[in-house]
Parts: C-alpha cells; structure tokens; sequence
C-alpha cells in the first residue's frame, strides 16, 4: 500500500465516517494541532530520555500522554460524538483527573513562583515549554471548533490540564537538572 492516495490533493480530507472536508475546516485544524502537540511532547520524551536516571518518571507520564493525544486525534476526526454506535476511542474525564496528582507530586519539587518564567534554561525544560505552548494553541482550536460544532468536553479539559502539568514539568526537569528557570525582568 502507498502512502500517499492523492485524495487530498485539492484541499480536502476524510473524516472518520467518509465524511469529506477542506483542510481548513476547524476540526481539520484542531486535530492537526493536537497531532503537533504529540509531535512536540515525542520530542521532548527523546530529550528526555538522555537522562533516564533523573527523568525516568516523566518519560513514562510523556508515553501515556501520547497515547492520549492519539485517542484525542481520533476523537476530534470522528464528527459523530457523541454518537454511541462509532468505535472511535473517546477521551473521557478520568484522563485529565489523571493528570492532577502527577502535577502535585511535581509542584511538591518545586519552590513557590515568585516572578513570571520564561521558557529556557535546560534544553529539556526548553522543549517542554515548546510543547506546553502548542497544547495552549490546541486548546484554542478545539475551543474554536467547539462554537460551531459538537466536540467531547472532555478534550478541552484534558488540554487544558495538559498544559498546567507541561509547566511544571518544564520547572522540574530545570531542578533536577541543576540549571535555573529564567526570570522575566521588565526593561
């Protein structure tokens, strides 16, 4: 089988279901973002994985948001929601519940934030803020999408609960790693 089929080749696209539309419709684009966002926190995992012995936790938590973010992928392509009958995988509410205790547990590394941070530091920290700035553009997407069609509410949280443990990851991989987050100084 080849991997291209030029079906797209005029601007359009298939949606689970056989349902066709243009590239930029809001779900194409929410979707495609989500697919970045797994693209980012895949990147960042390799990052991590130099240093399995101090990242080891993190690593396990970026493979199990991956999978999330495809199951979301999936979602956000099946214009059926929330039809019962598809066997499209749903994102559902205990995967963002799932996320609150392993932000806990990484706020507890960390010291109180007393000025505004900057993405930097570790080269690790630095794609991990990358990644958390696309989750806040997915998020946007999916909120866009949802004004003018039916989505799973349950996305809009995951991501927005995404993007909170994506920032305090980012700190914690500077601590462990020994380098400062980068404070914002006003000219």
């Amino acid at each position: 089988m080849k991997i291209y089929t030029k079906s797209g080749d005029k601007g359009e696209t298939g949606l689970i279901g056989g349902n066709r539309v243009g590239k930029d419709d809001p779900r194409i684009i929410a979707y495609g973002a989500v697919d970045e966002l797994n693209s980012c926190v895949g990147v960042a995992a390799s990052y991590l994985r130099s240093k399995p012995e101090i990242f080891s936790d993190l690593l396990d938590v970026f493979v199990t948001i991956q999978n999330d973010l495809f199951v979301m992928g999936s979602d956000l392509a099946d214009p059926a929601y929330p039809g019962t009958s598809s066997k499209t995988p749903r994102m559902n509410e205990s995967m963002a519940s799932a996320l609150e205790p392993i932000i806990d547990r990484l706020e507890s590394e960390l010291a109180p934030i007393t000025f505004f941070i900057l993405p930097g530091g570790s080269i690790e920290s630095s794609v991990i803020h990358q990644a958390r700035s696309v989750a806040r553009r997915a998020e946007t997407a999916a909120v866009v999408l949802s004004k003018s069609q039916r989505i799973n509410p349950a996305i809009i949280v995951y991501l927005n609960r995404l993007s909170d443990l994506l920032f305090v990851s980012a700190r914690a991989v500077n601590k462990r790693s020994g380098v400062s987050d980068v404070a914002w100084h006003s000219r």
